[in-house]
């Protein structure tokens, strides 16, 4: 199963390789030595690197403390950051230090991974959350080089995909060195998937400490503006996408000529960003876009979050969030980053991605579920009129993000462990 799925996607790299010229027009990273997708164009390096994999900005961000911990467990060492997406590569180049390097990770065929690996010759290897990649794991274990699953989630729906795919995945999971789990629920999934040994060490989305620039930064908006504000963070495409369904709840709740609070809409992704825009402004609402610096007035109804990096902005600036991703079948996006700004947080009915996270939020009164966008707004307009019931539950989400910190510690410490 691993040889015909290395032949098929070898047979579609050129395929591959014109998706990523494609998608360039309008990212012009993903352009950027791209030779190096396929593990060429790599100058042969020193043994020894820490080498650490986040695909996307999320999981590049997650990975920072990680990064942090790891310095301090194996001063000296240098790091090696691999990269899927062009916003995480961004991303991971602000956590490079003097003496790392920085790649495209290989594309997952065996001439792409064996040329990486002699090339940059890592102590050990370490993938973020859910990338078990059969012929990078199969090469690695090949070479020696052992591999970990940092901060490993796998949600039950995963798991059901993951069970139909047990020819192609299992053995990739059984290469795994080691596998560090964020909760026992993922614990006990990635072990029938067959990683072993896991250990459960928490998630490292909780050791992340929102930037104090960018919290001051939201909290001048909010003083600037001096109206109430809500925040749809993170939102998703859909059918229909996120966006859309929340305007029409948006209208349905304020149509009725009373001052409607400013909503702020951040998309996901960057792509989408134009796309997202047209749709406020084709739903009859007036616009504001933070990529062309303009600030919200008296009459803007929707203020467009068009940049990447100012997430922690947005949550200090809002009363109340609304999770995106959790209103469509995507399983949610961090709740975390929401918890550690003290952001008051309503999610959706999907929250698969993090379902242990939301769990726990809601039980530790830090946010609330509901079925649908009509509910999340009428909720929202609950809190709006109740500021100590906000500022009870924003105080209870800092509470919830601190009692669960220290993954990145526990983590560093098992990966030095592995290092010869």
């Amino acid at each position: 199963m691993r040889r015909l799925y290395a032949a098929l996607l070898w047979l579609l790299t050129p395929a591959y390789l014109a998706r990523l010229w494609w998608r360039g027009r309008r990212e012009p990273l993903y352009r950027h030595a791209m030779a190096q997708r396929l593990g060429l164009g790599l100058a042969p390096q020193p043994p020894g690197a820490i080498w650490v994999h986040a695909v996307s900005l999320g999981e590049t961000r997650a990975a920072a403390p990680l990064v942090a911990a790891l310095r301090r467990t194996l001063p000296g060492r240098p790091l090696l950051l691999t990269s899927t997406t062009a916003t995480g590569w961004t991303a991971a180049q602000a956590l490079l230090a003097p003496g790392d390097r920085h790649s495209w990770v290989p594309y997952d065929t065996p001439g792409a991974v064996r040329r990486f690996v002699r090339a940059q010759r890592p102590a050990v290897g370490v993938l973020m959350e859910t990338e078990v990649w059969p012929v990078l794991l199969h090469e690695a274990q090949r070479a020696g080089l052992p591999m970990v699953l940092a901060s490993a989630r796998l949600s039950a729906r995963s798991a059901r995909k993951g069970a139909r795919l047990g020819r192609l995945l299992r053995p990739a999971a059984r290469a795994l060195t080691l596998t560090l789990a964020q909760t026992e629920a993922d614990a006990r999934r990635l072990r029938a998937l067959g990683a072993d040994p896991v250990e459960v060490a928490g998630n490292l989305k909780f050791d992340l400490t929102p930037d104090p620039a960018k919290l001051a930064l939201g909290r001048q908006w909010r003083a600037q503006l001096g109206r109430p504000v809500v925040l749809a963070a993170s939102t998703r495409e859909g059918t229909p996408d996120e966006e859309v369904a929340l305007l029409a709840a948006w209208r349905a709740a304020h149509g009725g000529g009373q001052r409607a609070p400013l909503l702020v809409v951040v998309p996901r992704h960057p792509p989408r960003f134009d796309a997202v825009a047209a749709q406020i402004e084709a739903a009859g609402f007036t616009l504001a876009r933070r990529s062309l610096g303009e600030v919200p007035g008296a009459d803007t109804d929707v203020w467009l979050g068009d940049t990447v990096g100012e997430l922690v902005a947005w949550y200090a600036l809002a009363e109340v969030a609304l999770l995106g991703g959790s209103f469509a079948l995507h399983g949610g996006q961090n709740l975390i980053e929401a918890a550690a700004c003290g952001c008051p947080l309503i999610m959706g009915p999907s929250t698969f991605n993090f379902a242990q996270a939301a769990e726990d939020a809601v039980a530790a009164g830090a946010a609330w579920r509901v079925a649908d966008w009509p509910a999340a707004l009428a909720l929202t307009g609950v809190l709006l009129a109740d500021a100590p019931r906000r500022a009870d539950a924003g105080a209870h989400a800092l509470r919830f993000a601190a009692a669960h910190q220290g993954a990145a510690a526990r983590m560093a410490a098992r990966i030095a462990g592995l290092v010869g």
